[in-house]
């Protein structure tokens, strides 16, 4: 059963600090249930950023997209400062964009120092669009079209290769005169214990160039002086919370590194990837942003030192541990239906079209009643979407004080993958975000209207009425 009382929550290791209180800082976002900066006033009511949650509602709207942004500025110095604070040599974090890619996210990453990793011509737009250098870009996605390799190309940002027909095709588009810099994504055959979807370091997946072609990639390359390849990348999966498999990558690059340089190549990057997990409830025991980048630093180190390498730049991708525990979702309550002596349901006015995670992964989520934070807990309900569909259930059996229509839920760590995975489903057009700050919120994203929903509709003549 999932607590909601604020107490339950402070135990588990949630502190309510309020927005001035410097000590958020110290606090490793990714193992927090709330954003940074949550606390309850004196009216009982959920606070972010410093706004009142019904109140913001009240003014934008449910479902609601709240983002805090000293949680994701804290996330993003953490990675940075402990990478500085552990690694000798040079290094960049790239937020991974694909858990949430839009102008405002974007701009906020790069204000901290952070590059971006895209993985379509769409976000490779967005990042531009927000004034990412284009040197700081890196291009990802196992079937990148011939107009996103050109647009890679064009914008000067780095492609990251994940087969042979990527490989053969930029030789042909990359220019003589201004070589493409490109990275070689390989698959490591390291295993984690995280979601089969959701795993992609293990030798069977759809990423990555196999081990065993790698001379033959290197050969190929060393003959293409139109292809600058500058980094090798791995990436082993997401939602880790084991330490291990993440130093074994470390490892593992270098000695590909090593084999690299055989073939006079300029490589002098690694890119371990990302995949740190975060709390989604109180059962979830991630390693804090500072202790997972000290092991990959410490092992990156060791690796070199063994093989008797100048120390690489050393690259991650954290998406998840970034963004997902700066956001909550705020929904308000709808109808009821009992079904004696089995469950209770209640339904939300959102659902599987803004967070389609526990239909598709059977994620876990944690909820509250932001408007009765302190309310005794005396019901179990599941709480249901308004899709047409018996799988939209967002959380089942939470254990909430008494409710009724118009109360306002909150679900937790909402920040990966849920608007960047959203929806249009039954028509519901996709709801907006807001940015909150010191007290003032910021519409970073616009909720969807009908017109928004039939907008790309076209009718032939004939059906025209």
């Amino acid at each position: 059963m999932l607590s909601t009382h604020p107490a339950q929550l402070q135990n588990s290791g949630h502190q309510y600090l309020p927005l001035t209180d410097t000590s958020v800082k110290n606090l490793s976002p990714n193992q927090e249930l709330l954003p940074l900066t949550a606390k309850v006033n004196s009216s009982d009511c959920l606070e972010i950023g410093g706004c009142d949650v019904t109140k913001l509602v009240e003014e934008f709207g449910s479902p609601l997209y709240i983002l805090d942004e000293v949680t994701l500025r804290t996330a993003c110095r953490q990675y940075r400062e402990a990478l500085a604070r552990y690694y000798p040599g040079e290094s960049l974090v790239l937020y991974a964009s694909k858990a949430w890619s839009c102008l405002a996210v974007c701009a906020i990453a790069a204000s901290e120092g952070l590059g971006i990793d895209v993985v379509s011509g769409g976000e490779l737009y967005t990042a531009l669009k927000s004034g990412v250098d284009a040197d700081k870009i890196y291009f990802h996605g196992n079937n990148k079209s011939t107009a996103e390799l050109e647009q890679g190309i064009e914008s000067g940002c780095t492609i990251v290769v994940d087969n042979w027909l990527e490989l053969r095709n930029l030789a042909e588009l990359a220019q003589a005169a201004q070589p493409t810099r490109i990275a070689i994504r390989l698959t490591p055959g390291i295993e984690c214990h995280t979601h089969e979807y959701i795993r992609t370091g293990h030798l069977d997946s759809k990423f990555g160039f196999d081990p065993n072609s790698l001379d033959e990639v290197f050969a190929f390359i060393s003959q293409k002086p139109n292809l600058n390849c500058i980094s090798l990348h791995a990436h082993i999966g997401s939602q880790i919370f084991e330490s291990q498999p993440h130093k074994d990558l470390a490892g593992v690059l270098v000695d590909y590194l090593t084999k690299a340089s055989h073939y006079d190549l300029s490589i002098s990057e690694l890119n371990v990837g990302g995949g740190l997990g975060i709390r989604y409830t109180e059962s979830d025991d991630p390693p804090s942003i500072d202790t997972w980048v000290q092991g990959v630093c410490e092992a990156m180190v060791s690796a070199c030192k063994r093989q008797q390498l100048p120390l690489p730049k050393l690259l991650c991708e954290p998406g998840r541990s970034l963004i997902g525990p700066t956001c909550v979702t705020a929904y308000t309550l709808g109808s009821r239906k009992v079904v004696p002596q089995i469950r209770t349901y209640v339904a939300v006015d959102g659902g599987m079209s803004d967070n389609p995670r526990p239909i598709t992964y059977q994620s876990l989520y944690r909820v509250v009643v932001a408007n009765r934070m302190s309310a005794p807990l005396t019901e179990t309900l599941t709480i249901a979407g308004k899709h047409c569909e018996s799988g939209d259930v967002l959380i089942k059996e939470a254990t909430l004080p008494k409710t009724e229509p118009g109360d306002i839920f909150v679900i937790m760590s909402t920040g990966a993958y849920n608007y960047s995975m959203a929806s249009n489903y039954n028509r519901l057009p996709r709801p907006a975000a807001v940015l909150v700050r010191e007290g003032e919120a910021h519409l970073i994203l616009q909720r969807e209207t009908y017109q928004d929903v039939i907008r790309q509709d076209r009718l032939p003549k004939f059906l025209t009425p």
